[in-house]
């Protein structure tokens, strides 16, 4: 009879797992690998990194005018960078991401650790290891008191030491041959170390969120301000200004600023030593209170912060019409194109002149303290010692209608290259001296004021981020001064049955060698037992 082996079937392959479990199981993939500890320094990394660009280029929210003169001095590579948001770093979307994925991988590294770590300060040390001695930093002690005597004395000297220390009768793995269990003791201290890595990542958390509330509901506005003149809190009447985007109008500070007068100190080699502006303020309608302010020394007041970043110099005009019409005390700031001699550059706009169709414009070149080298106008020092003016006058269309923006600090060349601003007269003035156009106009350049730059800044997160930033040093100086360490001794019955053997050993995380210190703790161990033992002599020795 011939048997038939059954029919050879292909094995049936393991069905796929549903898709709803795939993308589960990679989703998980990825967080995990997002909140790695790894993760988080690399993005730490990739942070410092993305912000070298913001201190090396200028940017708009802190100079708006630094911008404007690198793209005049750069006038191919700037667009590009601009392109890249590199005068914008701190606001630019891949900062931004960078920042984010950052802020997430702290949280869901952090927020685990730390129950963790709360669950471990609840509980009490481990039981001491099966075979103690075979720890690196491990050792016996003789002594004639008994078992649980001899652990008294070295639970008082752990205390002292501030151990946790717990006593437990003995268990299996600690039994001897007879089956006695031996009672033993363990110790431990030093979970600060681990509460000050937490505390420091903490802390980094608390950090973004200062820094992210700061750029959510803060607010800085830039503005050049002449002696005499002042502004308020608005943003139409900043020169340049940034806010968060759940700022509003009617979020800003009702405050007003009058600048009374300027003084910039000068050190022998004509660096700056020293700006500070006089100033009265206060909230609009109110006479305000007067008050100092400098570079390092700006008005705090209700949450705002209002800095001196600059200075510069403002010619005053004085324009008489043929018919005798005077327009004067005609101000306007110049601003420094070299900040080594305070040379200045800027115009005068008249679009309003009563009786004319024509609008008249000036535009010049402030020397603080003039000297005309071939035929040209140049300045040798930033102090106002011999001030002079070089302007160019024109008259036409300046196209303040036209619907496009323009500088206030210059005049718009297109105008010019179109033949709608026309030059009708040039000089070099010193206080006092006139210059008289073809149709009977006299420009009389009649002195100079000078202004500051001011920077009103309003950063809610300010005192989050100092706080956030002093608990991360706290943290950091746990992290590295405090040790991690773990203490075990276990009692058994002497030689010939007199006496006890102590196993001591010790397990050190973190601080360098751990030897000496344990060979020291061991010491004054050996010391207290002696001290305590009925008759000296107790014998030690270290394996």
């Amino acid at each position: 009879m011939t048997v038939l082996d059954p029919p050879r079937t292909a094995p049936v392959p393991p069905s796929p797992p549903p898709a709803h479990r795939r993308v589960t199981g990679t989703l998980l993939r990825w967080w995990r690998r997002l909140t790695a500890m790894r993760t988080a320094i690399i993005l730490l990394f990739l942070l410092a990194m993305a912000a070298i660009p913001g201190s090396l280029l200028p940017q708009r929210s802190l100079s708006q005018n630094a911008v404007s003169q690198y793209f005049r001095d750069h006038p191919a590579l700037a667009p590009l960078l601009d392109r890249l948001y590199l005068f914008d770093v701190f606001s630019s979307p891949w900062f931004a991401a960078v920042y984010l994925l950052l802020f997430i991988s702290l949280i869901g590294c952090v927020l685990p650790r730390a129950v963790e770590h709360a669950r471990a300060l609840r509980a009490v040390p481990p039981p001491a290891p099966r075979h103690l001695l075979r720890l690196p930093d491990s050792g016996s002690v003789v002594t004639p008191l008994s078992g649980p005597e001899a652990l008294d004395v070295v639970e008082e000297e752990l205390r002292v030491r501030r151990f946790r220390v717990i006593r437990r009768d003995g268990s299996a793995h600690s039994a001897g041959s007879s089956g006695t269990a031996w009672p033993e003791l363990s110790a431990e201290k030093g979970l600060l170390k681990e509460t000050g890595n937490l505390l420091f990542h903490l802390s980094l958390v608390a950090l973004l969120l200062g820094l992210a509330g700061g750029k959510l509901w803060g607010y800085e506005g830039s503005i050049l301000v002449t002696e005499g003149q002042g502004f308020c809190n608005s943003f139409q009447q900043y020169d340049t200004y940034s806010a968060g985007p759940l700022v509003t109008g009617g979020d800003l500070t009702p405050l007003c600023v009058d600048l009374e007068d300027f003084r910039a100190e000068y050190e022998r080699d004509l660096t700056a030593s020293s700006y500070t502006a006089k100033i009265r303020y206060g909230a609009p309608g109110q006479d305000g209170r007067e008050t100092t302010i400098g570079v390092n020394n700006p008005l705090r007041v209700d949450g705002d912060r209002v800095y001196v970043t600059g200075h510069g110099f403002s010619p005053t005009f004085t324009v008489t019409l043929p018919d005798g019409t005077a327009f004067t005390d005609l101000s306007v700031p110049f601003l420094p194109s070299d900040t080594s001699t305070m040379s200045s550059q800027g115009a005068l706009k008249l679009p309003d002149i009563p009786g004319r169709q024509d609008q008249l414009a000036l535009e010049g070149f402030f020397a603080p303290t003039g000297v005309v080298q071939g035929g040209i106008l140049t300045s040798i020092d930033p102090r106002p010692l011999s001030p002079q003016v070089a302007i160019v006058a024109y008259r036409g269309y300046l196209g303040l209608d036209s619907g496009l923006p323009q500088s206030v600090y210059s005049l718009d060349a297109t105008q010019i290259d179109r033949g709608r601003l026309q030059q009708v007269g040039e000089a070099n003035l010193a206080p006092g001296e006139s210059m008289t156009l073809d149709d009977g106009t006299a420009i009389t350049f009649s002195g100079f004021k000078e202004f500051a730059a001011l920077q009103l800044s309003h950063d809610p997160g300010q005192v989050w981020v100092l706080a956030a930033a002093l608990t991360m040093l706290a943290g950091l100086l746990g992290m590295l001064l405090v040790r991690r360490e773990r203490f075990f001794a276990r009692a058994a019955a002497g030689p010939d049955g007199g006496g006890t053997v102590l196993s001591l050993a010790s397990l050190t995380r973190g601080g360098g060698d751990s030897g000496p210190r344990f060979d020291a703790l061991t010491g004054d161990l050996r010391a207290a037992l002696d001290a305590r033992a009925p008759a000296p002599g107790a014998e030690a020795s270290r394996e």
